[in-house]
C-alpha cells in the first residue's frame, strides 16, 4: 500500500509540464539551462518530500522548495506552480491546521510581493495564488479525513483485540471453574471403582456409571463454554457496538433492546449488526447511530440507521453478505442511503424451527 501511495505521489509531477511554457517561447539556450538546473533541484526536493521519514527532514525540504520558488520564478514565471506543490504537500506533513494556514498564507504573501516587485502579470499570479490556497485547503480536509479514518480503524482494531483477550480470559475462567471440581470428582470415583472392583462388583459398576454421567456433564459444559466463546449473543453484540462507537466519538441510541430470539435469528442478526457497525466506523463519517429491534407476529426486524454521508452506489462484500444471510432464512434486506444510511432486516417468524442446528452454527 505504501509503494502504491508513493507511485501516486509521483503521478502529480505531470503538472510540472507547465514549467516549460516560458522556456519553449525563448530562442536562446540560457532559459533551457536554467530550467534544467532548477528542475533537477525541484525533482530532488520533491523526491525527498515523498520519502521523508520525520518532521525535521520535511521542514528543511519545504524551506528548500520555497527558496527555489522565490529564486527561480522571477526568471521563469511559468514555474510559479512550485508554490502550489508546497501547498499540496504541506497538509500531509503536519496535523496542525494553523501551521498549514499560516505557512500557506506566508508563502502566498511572499509570492505576491515578489510578483509585484518584479512587475509580473497580476492575472497569472492571481490564478496561481488562488490555486495554491484552494489546493492547500482541499488537501487539509482530505488529510484530516484520512487521519480520522486511520484513528477509527485503529480504535476498532484495538477494541476487537481487547474483546478477544477478554473472551480468552473468560473461557479460561469458565473451564477452570467447570472442570476443576468435575475432574477431581471423576478421579475420586475412578479410585473408588478400582477399590471395589474385586470385592463389590455392584458398587464398582455404580461408581463407573457415575463417572460416565459426570464425564458427559463435563463434556456438555465444555461445549456450552465453547459455544459462548464463538457466539456471544445479540445483547453482547449491542454492548460491543456501544463500546466501539463510543471510542470513535459516535453516539449510539438503542430505541429498544432485542427480545427473546431463536438461535438462527440471533446468530444472523448478531453478524449483521457487527458488519453494519463496522461499515459505520469505516465509511459512514457519522456522528450518531440508531438501533431498533421490533418483534411482531410476523417475525423480527432490526433497523440500523446512521446520519453519515450515505450515497452507497453499489454493494460491497459486507452488504452482499448481509443480504445473502437474510435471504437464506427467507427474510428481506433493505438498504436506503439517500440521507445517511438505513439498513432494515426482516426475518420471518419460526425461523429457528425451520433451520437445522448445523445450519444455525454456520449461518
Amino acid at each position: 500500500m505504501r509503494r502504491q501511495g508513493r507511485a501516486i505521489d509521483f503521478v502529480w509531477l505531470i503538472y510540472s509540464i507547465f514549467f516549460l511554457i516560458e522556456p519553449i517561447q525563448q530562442k536562446s539556450a540560457k532559459p533551457w539551462i536554467e530550467f534544467g538546473i532548477a528542475y533537477a533541484i525541484f525533482l530532488a526536493i520533491y523526491t525527498g518530500l515523498v520519502f521523508a521519514r520525520n518532521t525535521r527532514q520535511q521542514v528543511v525540504l519545504f524551506i528548500a522548495m520555497a527558496v527555489l520558488g522565490f529564486a527561480y520564478v522571477p526568471i521563469n514565471q511559468s514555474a510559479c506552480g512550485i508554490f502550489i506543490y508546497i501547498a499540496a504537500f504541506l497538509p500531509f506533513a503536519t496535523e496542525s491546521v494553523w501551521v498549514c494556514l499560516l505557512t500557506i498564507g506566508g508563502v502566498c504573501a511572499g509570492a505576491a510581493i515578489e510578483g509585484y516587485y518584479f512587475h509580473m502579470s497580476p492575472w497569472t499570479w492571481g490564478i496561481i495564488l488562488f490555486m495554491a490556497i484552494a489546493v492547500g485547503c482541499g488537501n487539509m480536509v482530505m488529510a484530516q479525513q484520512k487521519r480520522s479514518g486511520m484513528k477509527l480503524m485503529l480504535a476498532h482494531q484495538e477494541l476487537a483485540q481487547l474483546a478477544k483477550v477478554a473472551e480468552r480470559e473468560r473461557i479460561a475462567r469458565d473451564l477452570h471453574d467447570l472442570l476443576g471440581h468435575t475432574l477431581s470428582v471423576v478421579v475420586l470415583k475412578a479410585e473408588l471403582a478400582g477399590r471395589y472392583f474385586d470385592r463389590d462388583h455392584e458398587r464398582a459398576r455404580q461408581e463407573i456409571a457415575e463417572v460416565e454421567s459426570i464425564s458427559r456433564q463435563a463434556l456438555q459444559q465444555v461445549r456450552e463454554a465453547v459455544t459462548g466463546f464463538r457466539m456471544q449473543g445479540l445483547d453482547a453484540e449491542v454492548d460491543n457496538a456501544q463500546r466501539s462507537l463510543a471510542a470513535a466519538g459516535i453516539k449510539l441510541t438503542c430505541m429498544t433492546r432485542p427480545g427473546r430470539l431463536g438461535p438462527a435469528e440471533e446468530s444472523v442478526l448478531s453478524l449483521i449488526l457487527r458488519e453494519a457497525i463496522t461499515n459505520v466506523l469505516r465509511h459512514a463519517q457519522a456522528t450518531e447511530v440508531r438501533l431498533e429491534f421490533t418483534s411482531t407476529s410476523e417475525g423480527e426486524r432490526l433497523t440500523v440507521t446512521d446520519n453519515g454521508r450515505g450515497g452507497i452506489r453499489q454493494e460491497g462484500n459486507g452488504l452482499r453478505g448481509m443480504r445473502e444471510r437474510v435471504q437464506m432464512l427467507g427474510g428481506r434486506f433493505r438498504l436506503d442511503s439517500t440521507r445517511g444510511t438505513s439498513i432494515s432486516i426482516d426475518l420471518p417468524a419460526q425461523v429457528s424451527a425451520q433451520i437445522p442446528v448445523q445450519a444455525q452454527v454456520h449461518a
